[in-house]
């Protein structure tokens, strides 16, 4: 029978379901409408559609890698607890590695399409742990990167509340100095959390917003408006010098720059060794946390009895 827009409209504010969703279960049932409430339950889809309006801050950064081919993902889940549970982590693991044999690079709207190893999409198999799980999980963000000619080094740091990709150019990427830097620059990355590789890449805005804030605290502090600018061009190179890569002090010797310590290994490499991008995710930045107040929790499920 031929379905229409209202009867889709209708099973989707029943049971919250994407459109095709409800399009299809309407399609298998000939239009019963509860029988295709009963079609998405049995699928996961309708369970799943209903958990999706619960915030998911907590869940995992993790990377995977194939030769020179890397895949940096955050997952989110709504609590610490499920992002721990070796169901999540498999999930996690499958989905990375379906994201880094793809040709994407960070195209999250065909991402979710990819066919997994057990032949289910993406999206499908974001369902079917929601529905496993029990909590809404969402599938924030994806980077793939590949450097056949290059070095690319990935790091994730505490179980997953931290990771780094980074891009090295270089003819000697199997050299054990060349190695040992790239892990120390990824290491260096997550700890620091530069804004850009070089000054020239931090965005106009950026510098304008810091400026702002900068001229106001020396108001503030007493300063002479006419002397204000000078001091300015000081502290914005300070700043740009601190929050830039290859201009910040190396974490492990704060003796010498990021962009010093990439030259010393080139020259025990016997190679040139250029760092040409990196990526840094943080776990849930940008996101509303949720705080959960025990006792608030406990009155609610007392107002239910």
């Amino acid at each position: 029978m031929s379905v229409s827009a209202a009867m889709v409209r209708e099973l989707r504010d029943k049971t919250n379901a994407g459109m095709m969703d409800c399009k299809k279960a309407l399609e298998e049932t000939q239009g019963n409408l509860e029988a295709a409430v009963e079609w998405l339950r049995k699928k996961g889809l309708a369970s799943a559609a209903k958990k999706a309006d619960r915030l998911a801050s907590e869940g995992v950064v993790y990377a995977y890698q194939s030769g020179q081919t890397a895949t940096l993902v955050e997952i989110n889940s709504e609590t610490d607890f499920v992002a721990k549970n070796d169901i999540f982590k498999n999930f996690v693991q499958s989905f990375a590695e379906t994201l880094n044999s793809s040709t994407l690079s960070d195209q999250m709207d065909q991402a979710l399409a990819l066919k997994s190893a057990s032949g289910l999409s993406l999206e499908d198999s974001l369902k079917e742990a929601i529905s496993k799980i029990g909590e809404n999980l969402v599938f924030r963000r994806f980077l793939r990167w590949s450097a056949p000619q290059g070095l690319i080094h990935h790091y994730v740091h505490g179980d997953g509340k931290i990771g780094v990709l980074a891009e090295f150019e270089t003819s000697a990427p199997q050299s054990p100095e060349v190695k040992t830097l790239a892990n120390d620059i990824c290491l260096h990355i997550a700890a620091m959390s530069p804004i850009a590789l070089s000054a020239d890449q931090v965005p106009s805005e950026v510098v304008t917003k810091e400026k702002e804030i900068l001229r106001a605290k020396n108001l503030e502090q007493g300063k002479k408006p006419e002397m204000i600018e000078k001091i300015l061009d000081g502290q914005i190179k300070k700043f740009l010098a601190e929050s830039c890569l290859l201009e910040q002090a190396f974490v492990k010797n704060p003796d010498i720059k990021v962009a010093g310590y990439i030259a010393e290994v080139s020259k025990k490499a016997g190679a040139p060794v250029i760092l040409k991008r990196y990526a840094r995710y943080e776990l849930g930045e940008g996101l509303q946390k949720k705080v959960n107040n025990f006792a608030e929790e406990v009155a609610a499920q007392a107002n239910l009895h």
